[in-house]
C-alpha cells in the first residue's frame, strides 16, 4: 500500500482516534482513582479531574499542529470540539437519558465557561490572539482553578472519618496509567493531524476545516465516551460536569497555551461564522439548563439538530 494513499491516510486517521480514545480511558481512569485516593468526590472528579483529561487531545492536537502544521489546525480543533461538546456530547447524552445540572455546576462553572467563551471571541476579535492574550485566557484559568480547589477544601472538610477510611490507596498502577495515557495522546494526536489533514488536504478542504470537523469531532470522542458512559448509567451530574469542564479548559488551557507558544491568527471567516456560533451554542445550552435546571431528551434533539445544521453550514 503505497504512502500517502487515501486508504493509508484513512488507517492512519482511524488508528489516531483510536489511540486518543485509549489514550483518554487510560488517563481519566488513572486520574480519577488517584483524585479519589486523596479525598475527592465522585462528583467533583467529573468537572475537574475527568474534564481537564478529555482536555488533553485538543490540547496535544492544538499544539502539535500548530507547531508542525498551522494554528488553523488548533483554532479549528477548539472552536469545533466546544461546539460538538455541546451540540453532539450533550445532544446525545441527553436524548438517552435526560440530564439533572447539578447546583453546583450551573452557578459556579457554567458562568466560567459563558465567560471562556466571550473572552476567545473579544481577544480574536482583532483577528489576532497573542502571546498578552494567551496570558489573559491563563490568567482567566487561574481563577476557576482556586475556585474549585476552594470548593474542593469544603469537600474534603465534609468527609468524615469513616468514609476516609474506605477510599482507595493511590497505586503505582494508577501513574503508570496517566503516563501510558499521555504517550498514546501524543502518538494518537499525530496520528489524527496527518491522516486528517493529508487526506481532506487532497480533496480541497482548508485547514480551519479540517479542524473543525474531523479532528474537533475525534478529540471530542473521550468526552463523548465518558458523557454517554455516564448517561447509561444514570450519572447526569457526570455528563454535564465533563462538557462544561471540558469547553472551560479548551479556552482558558488550550488556547491560552498555544497563544503564549506562538501567535494564532483568526481568519475573517472564522469571526464571521465559527465565533458566533461558539457563543450561539454556549447561550442555547445555557438557556436549555436554566429552563429547569435539567436538559431532556427534546432538548437534547434541539442539540444535535443545531450540531448538523452547523456542519453543513461548513460545507464548501
Amino acid at each position: 500500500m503505497p504512502l500517502g494513499s487515501p486508504v493509508t491516510e484513512l488507517l492512519l486517521l482511524a488508528a489516531g482516534v483510536a489511540l486518543l480514545y485509549v489514550g483518554a480511558e487510560l488517563l481519566v481512569k488513572g486520574a480519577a482513582d488517584l483524585a479519589l485516593a486523596i479525598g475527592l468526590r465522585a462528583s467533583t472528579v467529573g468537572v475537574t479531574v475527568v474534564a481537564f483529561a478529555t482536555t488533553a487531545p485538543e490540547l496535544f492536537v492544538a499544539v502539535v499542529g500548530a507547531v508542525t502544521v498551522s494554528t488553523d489546525i488548533g483554532l479549528g480543533a477548539i472552536v469545533g470540539s466546544n461546539v460538538a461538546n455541546i451540540g453532539l456530547v450533550l445532544g446525545l447524552s441527553a436524548l438517552i437519558r435526560p440530564l439533572d445540572v447539578s447546583e453546583t455546576v450551573f452557578e459556579r462553572h457554567v458562568p466560567f465557561m459563558v465567560l471562556a467563551a466571550f473572552l476567545l471571541v473579544a481577544l480574536g476579535w482583532n483577528g489576532r490572539i497573542g502571546a498578552a492574550e494567551g496570558v489573559v485566557l491563563l490568567v482567566a484559568l487561574g481563577v476557576f482553578t482556586l475556585v474549585v480547589l476552594r470548593r474542593i477544601q469544603r469537600t474534603q472538610s465534609g468527609i468524615t472519618a469513616a468514609e476516609r477510611d474506605r477510599m482507595p490507596d493511590a497505586k503505582p498502577r494508577d501513574v503508570a496509567l496517566v503516563l501510558g495515557g499521555i504517550v498514546a495522546l501524543l502518538v494518537g494526536s499525530r496520528w489524527l493531524i496527518g491522516g486528517g489533514r493529508d487526506l481532506l488536504a487532497a480533496a480541497g478542504f482548508s485547514d480551519l476545516f479540517i479542524g473543525l470537523t474531523v479532528l474537533a469531532i475525534g478529540t471530542s470522542m473521550p468526552e463523548l465516551a465518558a458523557s454517554v458512559v455516564a448517561a447509561v448509567r444514570d450519572e447526569a451530574t457526570f455528563s454535564v460536569g465533563n462538557v462544561v469542564g471540558s469547553n472551560i479548559y479548551n479556552v482558558l488551557a488550550v488556547i491560552g497555551i498555544l497563544a503564549v507558544i506562538t501567535p494564532v491568527e483568526v481568519s475573517a471567516g472564522v469571526r464571521a461564522f465559527e465565533f458566533p456560533a461558539l457563543v450561539a451554542f454556549t447561550l442555547l445550552v445555557v438557556g436549555l439548563m436554566y429552563r429547569g435546571k435539567r436538559l431532556s431528551r427534546v432538548d437534547g434533539a434541539v442539540l444535535v439538530v443545531a450540531y448538523v445544521l452547523f456542519v453543513s453550514q461548513l460545507l464548501p
